[in-house]
């Protein structure tokens, strides 16, 4: 799961209302509180601040849900996620996008360009003092919205919960490359395994130089006996684009070996009374481990630190009778176990 990653140019508002001064000033109090803490990285002062201000100006008439976006967005890098998920679960079933309109001119005598409310703005253009009269509509925030709130309800171990959103969400944004990601992690997480499937093949066809849907496509073929073969295949494209990629290696080797303390209690088992089927089974152990030794050795050029990996390289040296090798492996491994006491 990704982390989730917040960020917003949040700016401080100036309130133009026809209204009494104790309710502006309110505004302009609790307002400055909620930047003030924004701004020192306190988040969770913040986010209340923020709902102060939405409430004030709701009370006078105001719905600006963007106070309401702040809040979440403060929350959530609060760590408060129970709060952050309530916030933009509304916000997205509103359909709120964050799309303002700003309104400037210029004053002719200083050269200095001005914000304004819509109605003194509108006013102003009757003023031969004024000119450059712009409007600017700032972005949509709505894919975010959806992003955001699957982040946190994935990171709630809410995967269903996600799901719904996601759908929602690719509903009006089907090429969101990140709601697509997260669907295949929520249908994972909530153990939907032929949907998880089909979203990393239906992602590596649009991409099909992504090394990691191809290692998580080999995880999951490699769960099922029928499509070892495919996990194997999956692997080695992994290991191709990123030929670093310790972690394919592992399972690599993992995958071709098979169930190996299986096999042995088999072996041991027949070594008695069947000792030709027993002979039948060394050999055919002994056969994968041939196959699966040079994944080993990739694993562990990759990854020369691991110990899982030299261990692992060690016994398939041991079972394919490659003692030279297995000598020069010692040392390493002295030095190793040392390292993890």
């Amino acid at each position: 799961m990704k982390k989730l990653i917040l960020g917003i140019a949040i700016v401080a508002s100036a309130f133009v209302f026809g209204q009494k001064n104790d309710v502006n000033a309110k505004l302009q109090e609790a307002n400055k509180a909620a930047m003030d803490a924004y701004n020192a990285k306190n988040y969770s002062a913040a986010a209340p601040k923020f709902v102060e201000v939405y409430n004030l100006l709701k009370t006078n008439g105001q719905d600006d849900k963007i106070y309401m976006y702040y809040a979440g967005l403060s929350y959530a890098l609060a760590n408060n996620t129970d709060e952050s998920i309530k916030i933009y679960t509304d916000l997205v079933n509103s359909g709120f996008t964050g799309v303002q309109t700003t309104y400037t001119a210029k004053d002719k005598k200083s050269g200095q360009v001005m914000n304004l409310d819509k109605a003194t703005w509108d006013l102003m253009k009757k003023n031969s003092d004024y000119s450059d009269f712009k409007t600017e509509q700032t972005p949509s925030v709505e894919p975010e919205l959806y992003e955001t709130l699957t982040t946190l309800l994935l990171n709630a171990k809410k995967s269903n919960e996600a799901l719904a959103i996601i759908d929602k969400g690719l509903a009006k944004f089907p090429n969101n490359a990140k709601l697509k990601d997260a669907q295949g992690t929520a249908y994972f997480e909530s153990g939907n395994t032929d949907k998880f499937i089909g979203t990393l093949k239906e992602q590596l066809a649009k991409n099909p130089n992504d090394a990691t849907n191809w290692y998580n496509l080999g995880v999951m073929q490699s769960k099922n006996p029928a499509t070892v073969e495919d996990a194997v295949a999956s692997f080695k494209k992994a290991i191709e684009i990123k030929p670093d990629f310790d972690n394919a290696y592992q399972n690599l080797v993992y995958t071709v070996v098979g169930d190996d303390s299986k096999v042995v209690e088999q072996i041991n088992a027949l070594r008695k009374d069947k000792p030709d089927e027993a002979t039948k089974l060394i050999d055919a152990r002994r056969e994968r481990f041939a196959k699966a030794l040079p994944y080993a050795e990739g694993w562990y050029k990759a990854a020369p630190e691991n110990l899982d990996a030299l261990t692992a390289l060690k016994e398939i040296y041991v079972v394919t009778k490659n003692m030279d090798k297995l000598k020069d492996l010692k040392a390493k491994e002295a030095e190793l176990k040392a390292k993890a006491k």
